[in-house]
Formats: structure tokens, sequence, C-alpha cells
């Protein structure tokens, strides 16, 4: 992702934290925001403990943390 990008992506984030407590719906306010704000369709997984493997269109893939919760966030579709 483009350094603008990622700060917006982080910026969602800790607004989903803040006004969620399941990862479950902090996962979903993510993908709602970012489906609104750049274009759909994007995937997202919240939580402390997972594996993944996926596929993601180029430059539209980012992992972080908030906290101790693990986020990860790409676009495909």
């Amino acid at each position: 992702m483009t350094e603008e990008m990622q700060a917006e992506v982080i910026e969602v984030a800790v607004e989903a934290v803040r006004a969620h407590e399941h990862p479950r719906d902090i996962a979903h306010y993510i993908k709602k925001a970012m489906d609104s704000r750049v274009s759909p369709t994007w995937h997202c997984i919240v939580g402390q403990d997972f594996g993944s493997y996926v596929t993601h269109e180029a430059r539209h893939f980012c992992y972080f943390y908030v906290g101790k919760l693990g986020v990860l966030l790409f676009k495909s579709g």
C-alpha cells in the first residue's frame, strides 16, 4: 500500500478499536470503511491468534497491530 493509504487504514483501525470490543465488529467496521472510502472489495481479519494465506491485488495488502490485536486487510475481487 502507499504510505497515505496505510495511514488512512491505521486511522480507521484505531477508530474501530475505540468504538467496538469484539474483533468481529472491529473487522466489519474496517471493511465497510475501506469499501466506502476507497472502493470494494476489501477483506479484514482481526484477532490475537490467526493464520492466513490470501491472494490480493497488487499494493492492496497490509498487516499491522493495534495494541494486542493483529489486523490483516487486503483487497481482492
